[in-house]
């Protein structure tokens, strides 16, 4: 993601912007931050249901800010624990006007079409 110019990269920053766009999303890379976690302590620690987590573990991983592996437990069970991969965001107005050029707009013609359906 260094060369933010390219439009191949547009969608890898937007999954970024994207991953930090809920205060939930921040506060795991918090809690990760100290340590890896097993996706029911986090669950417990951040008071929310497992499937809640996963939506927004989700977020993270495809923005490549935190990363999961499997390890099986004494009982024999597999387990999935989350750790934070390191990153640095750089966010500057010259670069997002480089990454807004890389964004194309929607066609107009579809945007008449809908102005014209919603015209009484």
């Amino acid at each position: 993601m260094s060369n933010y110019k390219s439009p191949e990269n547009v969608d890898g920053y937007l999954k970024v912007y994207s991953g930090l766009a809920h205060p939930m999303r921040i506060k795991i890379i918090g809690v990760l931050w100290e340590g890896r976690r097993h996706v029911s302590e986090l669950a417990k620690m951040l008071e929310i249901s497992r499937p809640l987590l996963y939506m927004h573990l989700k977020k993270l991983e495809e923005a490549e800010m935190v990363s999961s592996s499997y390890e099986i437990s004494e009982s024999g069970k597999s387990m999935r624990y989350y750790k934070v991969n390191d990153f640095i965001i750089l966010i500057t107005p010259p670069m997002l006007a480089d990454l807004a050029k890389a964004i194309p707009l929607p066609l107009k013609a579809k945007e008449n079409s809908t102005n014209n359906s919603t015209d009484g």
